[in-house]
């Protein structure tokens, strides 16, 4: 079967990929449609670390294929997007209904694919640009059939994040204020999340003046051209004053992190999405956090995800939540290199790949 591997140096598109057949508490989907998150592209640039030779994506949805003994939740036949979060359902974490912090979710990749001889890796337990992947029961999520595969692939990683972020994370209330900096895949479903929240005042910042559309369509009710501006923080504060309620860094620069701190208003917290190197350091004005403000750390959008992809799978049919503006182009698998030269460029929100 067709996949896309990385082997430290290089991805490249396969033809000779297999997959080990679902065991206890596990289910084999194909995959209909992937995503090409930013955290991909990191793995490819070296920004997360990650063990070689692996099997890339972690945002697809499918169809279920064949499922492992005691799996009772889906069947072959149903139609699943896929989380990349395969927690155990027993830890104390799990119990208290955050599957996020499972420490059996974090660092511990197997090993299902083969390519010849060699054993290749599972990246975030899920693998979504294979035909075919094998997944723990608890990633795959039951959707409606008629979502279309390309949208309903990202309800797994780019939604759950961004409007995680915003309504279990930050929980943004009504009438509040929140500024976006990145206006790209994530940042996008923050936006939506705050105007979800019933957010007043939605700002959202880039440097590129094109998704200025975008991001207004999405929920922005401001726009600040990073790139035209010498000052992005007083732009911002021409919007807001005294500052925000929330903000939210989408980008992974410790440069936004100094700003993201410096916008906030009294009571106010900052929520970082975006991953930096993982040695990198940031800094801020201690005296400035004495006013009751935070600094967030946010995994996964602090998901759960059988419930949350449903949640949003509701929104999206009530027109409620945006799934099909997000797909900006899609992708046969076999053109992966110009998906991802299309991200790294910032010329697409979300690039799918179709299997």
């Amino acid at each position: 079967m067709r996949g896309v591997i990385f082997d430290g140096k290089a991805s490249q598109v396969v033809t000779d990929l297999e997959v080990r057949d679902p065991g206890p508490g596990e289910v084999l989907v194909g995959i209909r449609a992937a995503g090409l998150c930013h955290s991909d592209v990191s793995v490819l640039d070296g920004t997360i670390p990650f063990p070689v030779p692996v099997v890339l994506g972690h945002e697809g949805a499918g169809v279920v294929e064949a499922v492992g003994d005691g799996v009772s939740h889906v069947a072959p036949g149903d139609h699943v997007a896929l989380s990349t979060l395969a927690n155990c359902g027993t830890c104390a974490e799990c119990d208290r209904g955050r599957p996020t912090m499972c420490r059996q979710a974090i660092g511990r990749p197997g090993r299902p694919f083969r390519r010849g001889g060699t054993r290749l890796f599972h990246f975030a337990s899920n693998s979504a640009f294979a035909e075919r992947t094998v997944v723990s029961a608890v990633q795959a999520v039951k959707i409606p059939a008629d979502l279309p595969m390309a949208s309903a692939a990202l309800l797994g990683c780019g939604v759950l994040t961004g409007v995680g972020a915003v309504l279990n994370r930050a929980r943004v209330g009504h009438g509040e204020s929140v500024v976006v900096l990145g206006a790209g895949g994530i940042g996008l479903n923050v936006l939506q999340g705050a105007r979800i929240a019933g957010a007043t005042t939605i700002v959202a910042v880039d440097a590129n003046p094109a998704k200025e559309a975008a991001a207004r369509q999405f929920g922005a009710t401001h726009f600040v051209d990073a790139s035209a501006e010498p000052d992005t923080v007083a732009a911002v504060r021409a919007v807001l004053p005294t500052g925000a309620d929330h903000t939210f860094e989408c980008v992974g620069s410790t440069g936004l992190i100094r700003q993201a701190v410096d916008l906030l208003d009294r009571h106010g917290q900052a929520v970082l999405l975006g991953v930096p190197p993982a040695d990198a350091e940031a800094s801020f004005l201690v005296s400035s956090m004495y006013l009751d403000k935070s600094i967030l750390g946010c995994r996964y959008g602090s998901s759960r995800p059988q419930r949350d992809i449903a949640r949003y799978a509701a929104l999206y049919r009530a027109g409620r939540l945006l799934l099909d503006e997000l797909v900006t182009r899609t992708y046969p698998v076999e053109d992966f290199a110009e998906a991802v030269a299309d991200a790294e460029a910032g010329r697409v929100a979300r690039g799918v790949l179709l299997f």
